[in-house]
């Protein structure tokens, strides 16, 4: 070996001025692009929480973001670090000989006697990546600091459901961050032997040195080592893996992947010890040999062999083998969806198989209270009728909520009036008018759902079908009127229309100039709330002139002492930004609490490492045909445990956060409470008057829907069949080009006798966007012999790939009985009840509504509302369905309430009003019960001989249930005849025309022996 002559440390690099200079200019350039900016943005959230009275939250957060940020980084660093100088520490002596050119020399001599000078730049830009990666894991290392014991155990391990919520993610972290870390530094210890000569690859007299070898056999010991955890955590994480039918371990993860596991991580340790023998013993070839060992056990024992059970133990005997392992699915998903028969009361063989229209007549609470308005129809209504100025606006679905008026509880469409951002024109949209002027909506607009001004009877007139609003506003309460649901602040400076603006922000506050911001048209306001920020120091307002990047806030002489900024204005944002724990429900709706528009905000605590629990998609379980086309669904996310535990409000005039927690028994909600204190009020300061304005919320419906289609079976056999599943309905009332028919010409399909054919065929496929549930007011099924109404949510199950109704689903929203959920289960003999698709499909094939539909093409728009699925009295069900119509090609159109169809055991009704519809099934009721417009006449002809109304009698001939002398077999048989004619239309459609005509003119028949028995 030669001899390093003493004194020679190598030449160094020098940098000339200029390269100098640029180094600095970018370094400068870097900081102002990189570091600036979120220094800022930190000290504008921290002014933002403040406001919100949360500093807690954001404290909390950054400081565990730093502290994750500091130990990955430091760690990742000082592993490369050590790598570096350990290496070229033990590095060898050795003098270059002559004639021989080496490649290396340059790289030497630029490093000198301490390399970390010339490469320190390469630890700290890993670890700085490595530190940005690993915060964002903030949340994980909260909950294992916090974590709060479930009180049940796992099946297999008999471990805590806390270990696989809050502890597994976190020790997984740590040994991948582990790993991570052994991996550079083996990369960096690797080179820099390298470059010194430890390693030298062809060397006559070695490749490596005995430095070089210990280093780097050390260090491939210390990642076999991280990888022997890697084995023993996976084990865990089997209980919640996805297989082909159900989530969690099954027989060949029990059997055959667990063992494994253990087996290789008792290789990983053999391997390790193999490789740290190394430091001993200069053969390589048993740290070689170990390598071959783990990599071929991983082959066979953690591959071949579970695929060989899978094949040869399992598949033939599937059913039989995951009976066990599905019996603990079950019982994992039922408690993570709060499914369980704790929550849910079925009513087996529920349905009456002769369905009584007298009893069913009886169930005034139910059908008093039959919804004609559509909330997710009526938007257009609201806003052409309400909208007061071009600059306010109403969301494009309307909110369903109750109010107690008279001692009575009744349903109303609700929404505020807010500002729509989006709706300003030409210098509206100026900064000025945009930002300081144009600040707020003004108003809360409610409609009881079940009636409307007056009876519509003409689609080309503009009288009749319109919501009977109730308004309180500013205009109300300056003329004193006296408003039925009365506001005392009716001034909206938070909601979703308004967080529309880009940017979203809006100035206001005294400036000492008097008010200038847009009241009426005869007033300006000065808003005086306790929300914003103060924008009246040159401090804050450069930070929040870079923030929104408008340097108008920093030159503006509109801006005063007093002024504040608010922002980040859309309640769900506000309540995800005080609780980022939290996932917000896509609907939120306002009400009136203590004379103050409130918006109301659920709140849910999830998971995806529920054992054995089934993992959901949010965002696929979510959407139906009401947020398809884009509208806001939750985030896509899996999760396998979902809790509705936190109730939020936030103000509409003064943007303040109120957490509630409203399921106090969530661990998850504890664990969260433990780590930010004070953020979440208990359950009890929940005012009754919010009480009675809380609602089951949609999106855990659909979850809960949609498990429990599936999880309702106890059977693991016939889980394992699918024969018992149900499946969720398609909404029926998403059509094709039947919401604008066509009349047919003589001589084509459906021209004179083919209308209803025409129509049927038209119809939406079956596989279309799901049935979205819905809330009614009606009788309470937990307590069907009472006559209070009860507020709910509903929807109803189809059978697996089949139409038929295969039960029903409704959760309370009531104070007393709230989330409890009732399915009653229909009775499995024939005659099976007709389900939604069914339902739509006869109503639609009616021959009086196929005339209206092609009579009224020609000159408006047809538009289905909601079909409402209701139970009655008499354990049958109701389906109701509204017909709004609106002028083609008019800008200024919009929808109203013309007709109501509803079907009743396969008989149909059609007409202006709900009680005439109702006659034709069958279903005699008071009129002034069933009454749906406020104009105080009864709807239709009443018993004293009253004689009907023009647009009564125009229904006269409508389809109706069968008088008392009608043979029912008879009705039931030429109902069959016309669902076959139906069927055979559709079929003669894809093949020849003569087939076409026979079948049009069955069709008829059918239509003509159904129209003689109604007669």
């Amino acid at each position: 070996m030669s001899v390093r002559p003493p004194g020679s440390p190598g030449t160094p690099i020098t940098i000339s001025r200029r390269g100098r200079a640029i180094a600095v200019s970018v370094v400068v350039l870097l900081v102002l692009i990189q570091v600036v900016p979120r220094l800022n943005s930190t000290y504008t959230d921290w002014l933002w929480f403040r406001s919100v009275d949360a500093t807690g939250v954001l404290r909390t957060e950054l400081l565990t973001r730093l502290a994750v940020f500091l130990v990955v980084a430091l760690l990742v660093a000082a592993a490369v670090i050590a790598g570096i100088v350990l290496a070229h520490r033990f590095r060898p002596v050795f003098l270059p000989q002559a004639g021989v050119a080496d490649p290396l020399t340059r790289y030497r001599a630029a490093m000198g006697d301490k390399p970390l000078r010339a490469v320190i730049w390469i630890p700290i830009v890993l670890g700085l990546l490595a530190g940005a990666v690993a915060q964002t894991g903030w949340r994980s290392v909260l909950a294992f600091t916090h974590s709060t014991p479930f009180g049940q155990t796992d099946p297999q391990f008999g471990l805590d459901i806390s270990f696989y919520a809050f502890e597994l993610p976190m020790w997984r972290s740590v040994v991948n961050w582990i790993m991570v870390a052994i991996v550079l530094a083996f990369l960096a210890n690797l080179v820099t032997h390298y470059v010194f000569g430890g390693l030298r690859p062809g060397a006559r007299e070695g490749a490596l040195t005995r430095a070089a070898r210990i280093q780097l056999v050390t260090l491939a010991g210390l990642f076999v080592l991280a990888k022997a955890a890697a084995y023993w955590l996976d084990r865990y994480e089997l209980l919640f893996r996805e297989n082909s039918t159900f989530t969690g371990a099954g027989y060949t993860d029990v059997n055959a992947v667990m063992p494994a596991k253990i087996f290789m991580f008792s290789v990983a340790l053999v391997c390790a010890i193999a490789f740290f023998s190394a430091i001993v013993v200069k053969d390589l070839r048993i740290p070689a040999l170990a390598t071959v060992l783990l990599v071929f056990s991983a082959l066979v024992v953690g591959a071949a062999w579970p695929l060989a059970v899978e094949q040869f133990t399992v598949n033939p005997n599937r059913a039989e083998k995951e009976r066990e392992y599905i019996a603990r699915n079950i019982a994992a998903t039922r408690d993570a969806y709060d499914i369980g028969d704790d929550k849910v009361t079925y009513i087996e063989n529920w349905g009456a198989a002769n369905p009584d229209p007298g009893q069913a007549g009886s169930d005034v609470t139910t059908l008093s209270n039959v919804r004609v308005l559509d909330p997710n129809v009526l938007s257009p209504t609201f806003t052409q009728q309400q909208q007061l100025r071009n600059f306010y606006g109403f969301p494009e679905a309307l909110n369903i909520d109750r109010y107690t008026i008279d001692g009575e509880m009744r349903d109303f469409l609700v929404a505020a009036r807010e500002l729509n951002p989006s709706a300003l024109q030409a210098n509206q949209r100026d900064w000025i008018n945009r930002h300081t002027v144009y600040t707020h909506g003004n108003g809360f607009v409610a409609a009881p759902a079940n009636r409307v001004n007056e009876i519509a009877d003409d689609a080309g007139s503009d009288r009749g079908g319109l919501p009977n609003y109730q308004v309180s506003d500013l205009d109300a309460i300056a003329s004193g009127q006296d408003m039925m649901i009365p506001v005392t602040q009716p001034r909206i400076y938070f909601g979703e229309l308004i967080a529309r603006s880009d940017p979203d922000y809006a100035i206001v506050g005294d400036n000492g100039d008097g008010p200038r911001e847009y009241d009426t048209d005869a007033t300006q306001y000065t808003y005086t709330g306790s929300g914003g920020v103060p924008v009246g120091g040159w401090i804050n307002r450069t930070a929040y002139a870079l923030k929104f990047a408008e340097r108008n806030i920093l030159l503006s002489g509109l801006i005063g002492d007093e002024s504040k900024i608010i922002y980040d204005r859309d309640p769900r944002d506000r309540v995800q930004k005080v609780a980022p724990w939290l996932t917000t429900d896509s609907s939120t709706y306002p009400a009136v609490i203590d004379g103050r528009i409130t918006w109301i905000v659920d709140g849910y605590t999830t998971l995806k490492t529920y054992p054995y629990a089934e993992l959901s998609s949010l965002e696929d379980t979510t959407t139906d045909s009401t947020n398809e086309a884009g509208g806001r669904v939750l985030p896509d996310q899996k999760v396998s445990y979902i809790r509705n535990s936190v109730k939020a409000t936030v103000d509409a005039y003064d943007g303040t956060v109120t957490l509630y927690a409203f399921d106090e028994s969530d661990p998850v909600l504890q664990t969260w409470m433990k780590a930010m204190p004070d953020v979440v009020q208990p359950r009890e300061a929940i005012s009754p008057e919010l009480e009675e304005h809380l609602r089951y919320p949609e999106d855990l419906f659909k979850i809960q829907r949609e498990k429990l289609a599936r999880y309702q079976v106890d059977d693991p056999g016939q889980f394992f069949t699918n024969d018992a599943f149900w499946s969720v309905p398609s909404d029926p009332t998403v059509t094709s080009s039947i919401q604008n028919p066509q009349t047919p010409q003589p001589g084509q399909p459906g021209g004179a006798a083919g209308g209803p054919a025409q129509a049927q065929a038209e119809r939406a496929p079956a596989d279309g966007p799901s049935q979205p549930p819905y809330y009614v007011v009606a009788s309470d099924p937990t307590d069907p012999d009472s006559d209070r109404p009860s507020f709910q949510l509903i929807s109803a199950f189809r059978g697996y790939e089949r139409e038929f109704l295969a039960a029903h689903m409704s959760a309370s929203s009531d104070p007393e009985t709230y989330g409890e959920i009732t399915v009653r289960v229909q009775r499995p003999t024939e005659p099976l009840a007709q389900g939604p698709n069914q339902a739509q499909d006869i109503m639609i094939a009616s021959p009086a509504i196929a005339q209206d539909r092609r009579l009224w093409g020609e000159t408006a728009e047809i538009t289905e509302g909601n079909l409402l699925a209701l139970p009655l009295a008499d354990d049958s069900v109701l389906y109701v369905e509204p017909i709004y119509t609106q002028r083609k090609d008019q800008d200024s159109a919009f929808p109203r309430l013309l007709r109501v169809m509803v079907t009743y055991d396969r008989a149909v009704g059609y007409a202006p009003t709900l009680f005439e519809a109702l006659r034709q099934v069958g279903i005699e009721a008071d009129p002034d019960v069933v009454r749906i417009d406020e104009s105080g006449e009864a709807e239709a002809e009443a018993d004293d001989g009253r004689p009907a109304r023009p647009a009564d009698k125009a229904t006269a001939a409508r389809p109706s249930a069968p008088a008392g002398g009608t043979d029912d077999a008879a009705r039931s048989r030429a109902v069959t005849d016309l669902n076959e004619a139906l069927a055979a239309v559709r079929s003669a459609q894809r093949g020849d025309l003569a087939d076409l005509g026979r079948a049009l003119e069955d069709l008829q028949a059918a239509v003509d022996a159904y129209q003689e028995l109604g007669n």
